[in-house]
């Protein structure tokens, strides 16, 4: 097997745009969900969401998957959600995904530019002589959301190449849970996978690549490259002081020393860092957050400290304050957190 190209990205941490997010509240209410809970879990509002500019950190939209999976994590949940995703809802990355010449053109391009996606699972694909597969790594997912995102990031995925070649269809797809049931995924992929295999994985014939796209058009190509490098450039520059902020409270064990030092560390006056952090959608008080809760996660989940102690580290006065807090961020007590998670790791793979 050959790989067709590198994702540009290895991980799912890299800033994105807001659509995604104005998306999945829209998907809530249509489906009488509580949407507004999706933006409580951040520090975005929707006045920010309306502007098409704006690049939030990622960790801001997982907490919207995650708030969303919370009220409906179910598997028909998360694959009609990725029916939602379009070609359209990518902006200049879809248009010129559907301009290219030729499916592998599509492929190669998103890959290339693939932090201008809103996946959290990086796909990787390969070919040989009979077969075309796509599989997804969801390594580094948070082991609570995977599945849904999973599940929703593959659905995407299949319903924006359906909108590049109507034709297209899976010859095979497995999943590594197990399921009581198909509902959706019928729908959604054109077949019912196998289940309990050994990765997320979709295979397809290998001359779809090379049909030509109905919309294909190599100038309108040319010129969506350019704005996509452009893009790129532009959201490293803008979302760069979130994670230089972010190492430098991630030195200090997740202790807030204050946005006036980490300012000064940066030689930045604190209204330029507050204002840097606003134009990067995010907060001093969003990053602090941030890296306490990653923070908190990793240290509770080696099972030898108590919470008091986690608590101690990451700079709380009192273990009640550090609860308090954890609760808010994941919905449920740091105890309760490191049962569930250390469940999860030690489980069969499904629910």
């Amino acid at each position: 097997m050959v790989e067709l190209a590198a994702p540009a990205v290895g991980d799912w941490d890299f800033p994105r745009g807001t659509a995604s997010i104005e998306l999945m509240t829209r998907f809530a209410a249509d489906r009488g969900l509580a949407a507004e809970k999706l933006l409580a879990a951040t520090t975005l509002s929707p006045e920010l969401l309306a502007d098409p500019a704006v690049q939030v950190d990622a960790r801001q939209e997982l907490a919207v998957v995650r708030a969303l999976a919370e009220l409906d994590g179910s598997d028909a949940t998360a694959l009609a959600l990725g029916r939602r995703y379009r070609v359209t809802t990518f902006g200049i990355f879809g248009f010129a995904c559907i301009s290219s010449p030729t499916l592998r053109d599509a492929m190669l391009f998103a890959l290339r530019y693939f932090d201008l996606s809103f996946a959290f699972c990086i796909p990787h694909v390969e070919v040989d002589g009979g077969r075309l597969t796509l599989e997804l790594d969801d390594s580094r997912v948070p082991a609570d959301v995977a599945r849904f995102l999973v599940l929703r990031d593959l659905s995407a995925i299949f319903t924006v190449m359906r909108d590049l070649l109507p034709e297209i269809q899976l010859d095979d797809l497995g999943f590594r849970h197990e399921t009581s049931t198909v509902d959706g995924y019928e729908r959604t992929f054109g077949l019912v996978p196998r289940f309990g295999a050994d990765a997320c994985r979709a295979t397809l014939d290998p001359a779809l690549l090379t049909l030509p796209l109905p919309q294909a058009n190599e100038q309108t190509v040319a010129l969506c490259a350019m704005q996509c490098e452009q893009l790129v450039a532009r959201k490293r520059e803008r979302t760069g002081i979130s994670q230089q902020v972010r190492e430098r409270l991630v030195r200090l064990g997740g202790v807030d020393a204050g946005m006036d030092e980490i300012a000064r560390q940066l030689t930045l006056s604190t209204r330029t860092l507050r204002r840097r952090l606003t134009e990067a959608g995010t907060s001093y008080r969003a990053l602090v957050d941030e890296v306490r809760q990653t923070l908190a996660e990793e240290l509770l989940d080696t099972g030898v400290l108590s919470v008091e102690d986690v608590a101690y580290r990451l700079g709380y006065a009192e273990a009640s304050s550090f609860i308090y807090a954890f609760k808010r961020w994941t919905g449920m007590t740091p105890a309760a957190f490191a049962r569930r998670f250390r469940a999860a790791r030690q489980a069969p793979p499904g629910r």
